[in-house]
């Protein structure tokens, strides 16, 4: 009897474990992050664009106002992003390994181009 109990506990567990795989395979990887500024401060809104890395599927989607965004349900797969907000874009992040039950945290500055942006230059008022 205790054998028989025993061998049910094991059978149990290995099915909890087989369906939480599953669950999470079911759910994706998760890619977050935050995106800065040429300042080092966070950009509110800027805009996230990712795709695979093998160029399949583009996307964008938009940081909250802290700055920070999340990409969710994503399949396995190395993953390209870049960010922009403002008139500046960030470098491309490349080959991003995300997993399935797993989430990959980056972060993606904004850089000058050859002129800067009117939105990071103060204002100065004329007397």
């Amino acid at each position: 009897m205790r054998r028989v109990l025993v061998s049910m506990v094991v059978v149990l567990v290995a099915l909890g474990a087989t369906q939480n795989v599953a669950a999470q395979r079911k759910g994706g990887g998760v890619l977050s992050g935050v995106v800065l500024g040429p300042d080092d401060k966070p950009v509110p809104r800027a805009s996230v664009t990712y795709q695979s890395s093998a160029g399949i599927a583009p996307h964008a989607v938009r940081a909250d106002s802290q700055g920070h965004f999340t990409i969710t349900k994503l399949r396995s797969d190395n993953y390209d992003l870049r960010a922009s907000g403002k008139g500046v874009f960030s470098e491309w992040e490349k080959n991003v390994t995300v997993r399935s039950g797993q989430t990959k945290s980056v972060t993606l500055r904004l850089i000058y181009a050859k002129e800067i942006p009117k939105a990071y230059t103060k204002s100065k008022t004329k007397e």
